[in-house]
């Protein structure tokens, strides 16, 4: 009997350390994806919102890269694509904050290369992510009027970033002007529109079909319906709301019952 109640103890604690890790919750969070695993094609939203991205064209999770977790995003074509559906969320935001680690695994095309796009009605840019022609630096945009950074950098407008290397970026939108932020420090300020293109609309990573994908890893990608302050933006990129491990809690907590019970 004795050993009846202690197995079901331990199975009630596996389901309980299992379930709490189903969904990282933030307030004002409307998309988070880890890019550990994909299956069948798709990446969870780990908010548990039920908005799943879809791997449509040359991407996929590497294992060889990553900056937390078990994998990255890595889209190294210029026809890597994947697509997140319009939901309500996603189509009502003003105030907004993108937050990703990004690694580039080679140069600009020529073109604008895009990285992340929020289309709506009339709007390829809500906000639109691109490196700049011929350079890798980024075009952090709205519409309407086409308004935000113009070629920005980890130290700011002309800058560029390194092939190899993770940088964390963050663009927080507050009313009319956007704040931009390299690995936790604003690097600049940008007037924006207050009353950006909104509405039903798909969200890119990689190729949209205005512009081709440039050639990078994505990790840890937070969309929020808010501006965050610089705390917050800090403290998204120091991993305060990464899950822990379940197996490292599972491994910690057996060990515990295994002393008592010895």
């Amino acid at each position: 009997m004795r050993l009846v109640t202690y197995l079901s103890f331990i199975l009630l604690l596996l389901v309980g350390v299992l379930t709490a890790q189903a969904a990282i919750k933030d307030d004002g969070l409307i998309l988070y994806f880890s890019f550990d695993k994909e299956g069948g094609g798709k990446i969870m939203d780990e908010t548990g919102g039920g908005n799943d991205a879809d791997i449509i064209n040359n991407a996929d999770i590497t294992t060889d890269e990553a900056k937390h977790g078990e994998g990255s995003l890595e889209c190294a074509e210029a026809s890597s694509s994947v697509t997140v559906a319009s939901f309500k969320d996603l189509e009502g935001y003003q105030d907004n904050s993108y937050l990703f680690w990004l690694r580039f695994v080679a140069g600009n095309t020529g073109g604008w290369d895009q990285i992340i796009a929020k289309h709506a009605p009339g709007s390829d840019r809500s906000p639109g992510i691109w490196t700049c022609t011929n350079t890798l630096n980024i075009h952090w945009r709205f519409n309407v009027g086409n308004q935000g950074t113009n070629c920005s950098g980890p130290n700011g407008e002309g800058d560029q970033f390194k092939i190899g290397s993770w940088y964390h970026l963050a663009g927080v939108k507050k009313g009319g002007t956007l704040t931009y932020y390299v690995d936790g420090k604003e690097v600049e300020k940008q007037n924006v529109p207050a009353a950006h293109a909104q509405g039903a609309g798909v969200l890119y990573i990689g190729k949209s079909p205005s512009y081709n994908s440039a050639k990078f890893q994505l990790d840890e990608l937070y969309i929020y319906n808010k501006a965050l302050t610089e705390d917050e933006v800090n403290g998204v990129m120091e991993g305060d709301l990464l899950p822990v491990e379940p197996q490292e809690k599972l491994a910690t907590k057996w060990g515990k019952m295994k002393t008592r019970r010895d």
